[in-house]
């Protein structure tokens, strides 16, 4: 230590020693012990004397600890050299933030391929809600990783959700709305008539129940909880929702304990479609639904008296794909839900 910081306390000494770190923080490493002085623990009051030895031992921060690579198993659906789909699971949360700074997708995709610690976010170009399950694209390479934000941001790449709904969503419709936050909860996201960003969500009923529908949700944006958002809008807000959903939806006690149990948004997104980044052809994949979505819906169908000789979430799946028609839009009519001022 500099002489002239004699008679210093430790804590204003290591302020000018180190100044690119502010006092709160010296103070805070100090009391953590991570900081000796001639080997020995010391408090920031401590004054010194003059030529001791002091020891520094500089702890990672939270945000440079998010991104160290931890192995956890990912559903990859498909990986070449230039893009990974995954299937990530409701819990998972995609990156890491504060209260979240480990066990992320994030820190999972630099444990399987760690070369992608050099391509930003560690090439996630889309995000999914922690409680939300479904597909992803991952870019493996910048040239890969640009290609699909220029496909996101031309709104080319093709999302579907399928969801359940609160109550008999009566239409098919188109939900056009501005999205901002919300002005009286700036942790939320809200539908705004003055400041906000497009938001247009295509909604289509796959199945109704006495309470509930199950519906698919295609995106034309990709709005911070636009589904989920879209669909409060709509009075339909989606089951198991514990921020915009409604937890008195009337219903049977059978139905209100599926939901429960649900512990999550019933929302998956179901289908994926891209142009691949280096072959340029379009590519698409899809991810059965989830376990406890599927048992949700079971509940559902078996109180509505639907067909229940499906033993199985593929063989009701395939029937669900076979009556659901093509998005393409010679064969899809549109009905207007909300429309923008």
């Amino acid at each position: 230590m500099p002489v002239d910081l004699a008679g210093l306390r430790l804590d204003a000494a290591l302020a000018k020693m180190l100044p690119d770190y502010s006092r709160s923080r010296l103070t805070g490493w100090i009391k953590e012990g991570a900081v000796k002085v001639n080997g020995r623990a010391a408090q920031p009051k401590d004054k010194l004397v003059g030529a001791e030895r002091i020891e520094v031992a500089v702890p990672q921060s939270e945000e440079v600890l998010a991104f160290t690579p931890e192995p956890m198993d990912l559903d990859i659906i498909y990986e070449d050299d230039s893009v990974m789909v995954l299937n990530k699971p409701a819990g998972m949360v995609v990156h890491p933030a504060a209260g979240n700074w480990s066990g992320t997708l994030l820190n999972g995709l630099l444990a399987h391929n760690p070369a992608l610690a050099q391509i930003p976010r560690a090439g996630i170009v889309h995000r999914l809600d922690k409680d939300t399950s479904g597909l992803m694209v991952v870019a493996k390479t910048l040239p890969a990783q640009n290609h699909l934000v220029q496909q996101l941001q031309a709104r080319t790449v093709k999302r579907i959700y399928r969801a359940v709904a609160n109550g008999v969503v009566p239409f098919d419709g188109k939900i056009d709305t501005l999205i901002g936050r919300d002005p009286h909860n700036r942790l939320k996201m809200a539908v705004v008539k003055f400041g906000g960003k497009e938001a247009v969500t295509h909604v289509k009923v796959l199945e109704r129940y006495p309470a509930h529908s199950y519906i698919e949700c295609a995106l034309e944006t990709g709005r911070t909880h636009q589904i989920r958002v879209h669909m409060r809008e709509a009075n339909h807000p989606l089951a198991g929702d514990a921020v915009y959903g409604n937890p008195r939806h009337a219903c049977s006690d059978v139905a209100k304990d599926a939901v429960k149990g649900l512990a999550r948004q019933a929302l998956h997104a179901y289908r994926l479609s891209f142009v691949h980044p280096q072959t340029g052809e379009t590519v698409q994949f899809e991810a059965p639904i989830p376990d406890d979505m599927y048992h949700l819906l079971s509940v559902l169908r078996l109180e509505a008296g639907l067909d229940s000789s499906l033993s199985n979430e593929v063989e009701w799946q395939n029937k669900i794909d076979d009556d659901d028609d093509d998005w393409d839009d010679d064969d899809y009519d549109v009905e207007v839900m909300y429309v923008k001022d």
